[in-house]
């Protein structure tokens, strides 16, 4: 289990054109949280008390429920480029705190909360810094992913358009960990999906 040393980052910056609005913002029930805000929460949850939140589209909303949960936030002036761009942010802003790794967090995912982060934390045994884990939803690769700090220079090179760090993950693989039993792990991309 690990202790300490671990952030958060949601990347919470896209504009949900498929969805028909910023899926940060987006509440599954009338009084429920936004998205941004559960997503947060579940961190906060698993253990995780700081967690950084990148935002873009709509970013004054954004930030107001993001902040209003405790997220630390900061904002991706060229997040219209894709994830790529959330990432590099996240991570740049990463690089300016004591953490060893980051739990990276899509706000689509609304079935993925504290226990899943709880299970990737306590999947670490041994060195925190070169950690690479991802959840796995019956096989298939998926979110949240643990990152050691070690890797995060590389993946801010390859995040680039919508890709994030899935060029990095072709070549430096990342543990798996089964989580199908916590959640699906499935996003949400259109009103159909909720």
């Amino acid at each position: 289990m690990v202790d300490g040393g671990v952030a958060g980052l949601v990347l919470a910056a896209g504009a949900g054109r498929r969805m028909g609005g910023p899926k940060a913002l987006l509440r599954l029930t009338p009084s429920g949280p936004a998205l941004v805000e559960s997503t947060v929460s579940g961190l906060q949850d698993a253990g995780v008390s700081e967690v950084h939140v990148v935002v873009g589209h709509s970013a004054p909303s954004v930030r107001l429920r993001a902040e209003r949960v405790g997220g630390l936030v900061v904002e991706a002036e060229d997040w219209a480029e894709g994830m790529g761009a959330s990432l590099r942010c996240g991570i740049k802003a990463l690089e300016t705190t004591d953490a060893r790794a980051v739990i990276l967090m899509l706000v689509d995912l609304p079935d993925v909360g504290a226990s899943v982060h709880a299970r990737l934390l306590a999947s670490v045994d041994g060195d925190l810094d070169g950690v690479l884990v991802r959840a796995a939803f019956d096989g298939r690769a998926g979110h949240p992913v643990l990152i050691g700090r070690s890797h995060w220079r590389l993946i801010r090179q390859h995040a680039v358009g919508d890709h994030g760090a899935r060029t990095y993950f072709d070549s430096h693989r990342p543990q798996l960990v089964e989580c199908g039993d916590l959640a699906t792990g499935q996003d949400i991309d259109r009103p159909g999906d909720i």
